[in-house]
């Protein structure tokens, strides 16, 4: 899929005023079935026919636009991060295998979550893209485990929190201190901007869905089913005793103590907290390894 071809498959996006008919337009695509996709992804990987590739893009816009909404706390556009979720989109539908049993929502979704966040990356001057993994996940990740945690979003975390936090992603507790105050400053986008010039209609009057979109129902359902496979296989790079801990500590309903465990093997609290640490890093190295061996995310 050329460039050439991208101005002839997406309706015109160029700016906050063209939101609201950008947002009309997309919605007028039909939403393909199993069959009619599958059939089109065959015809695009088999004889590069561009009207098969058009129908599977147009078909998951709506879908790029939920994505691209659910990153406009950064304060950057959303209509520029639509088009950079698009041009995922266009990226996943190119690499997609239609013989690998998953609809194309579940594997552009990856692609199309990278590209946004690449935008961002990029245009953020606090995080550059020599930034490290790790760097990289807290930033994607604080905001939401902030409002789990129920701490506010405009004033310094709480010790236990920043603690909770560091363990959680594996990173140092100076570095979630840091990027909190760093993202304090990038505020967020306001829902009551005008999609248009006359100031009618914005951003809120498109959150209030009656319903899921299909293909995104069906893409979380398959995306929760695939990395529940990732799990279980990746949980084999582990020893028995990683596997017991991890499994105590984060994959139940009531997580026991570290004191509990730490009872249990017969060792101290932050050792068995050690323990834990090291088996969600290996269990993550081995979930990586296994979904690019089967081409499932795109590299980051």
């Amino acid at each position: 899929m050329s460039d050439n071809n991208k101005a002839l498959i997406v309706p015109a996006l160029t700016g906050e005023a063209s939101l609201n008919r950008y947002m009309s337009e997309i919605r007028k695509f039909p939403v393909l079935t199993a069959e009619q996709e599958y059939m089109l992804a065959k015809r695009y990987a088999e004889h590069g026919d561009p009207d098969a590739a058009a129908q599977l893009v147009t078909s998951h816009l709506r879908l790029v636009a939920k994505i691209a909404m659910g990153y406009r706390g950064y304060g950057l556009p959303v209509s520029e991060l639509i088009s950079e979720g698009n041009i995922g989109l266009m990226q996943g539908v190119k690499k997609f295998d239609a013989e690998r049993g998953f609809r194309l929502a579940t594997y552009a979704m990856w692609w199309i979550k990278a590209s946004i966040q690449e935008f961002i990356l990029r245009s953020w001057s606090l995080v550059k893209m020599g930034t490290t993994a790790s760097q990289k996940k807290l930033f994607f990740n604080l905001r939401r485990m902030k409002k789990n945690l129920e701490a506010f979003e405009d004033t310094d975390l709480h010790p236990d929190d920043v603690k909770k936090i560091a363990t959680d992603l594996g990173v140092p507790e100076a570095d979630v201190v840091s990027m909190n105050r760093r993202m304090m400053m990038g505020g967020d986008a306001s829902l009551n901007v005008s999609l248009r010039e006359d100031g009618e209609g914005s951003w809120q009057d498109w959150l209030a869905d009656d319903r899921p979109l299909q293909d995104e129902t069906v893409a979380d359902a398959e995306e929760a089913q695939m990395r529940h496979a990732l799990l279980v296989e990746a949980m084999s790079a582990l020893n028995d005793r990683e596997r017991h801990i991890l499994t105590d500590r984060r994959l139940i309903e009531e997580p026991r103590t570290l004191e509990e465990l730490s009872q249990v093997y017969q060792v101290s609290r932050e050792r068995v907290r050690q323990i834990e640490v090291r088996a969600f890093e290996k269990l993550q190295i081995a979930m990586q390894r296994i979904a690019g061996e089967r081409h499932l995310l795109p590299a980051m």
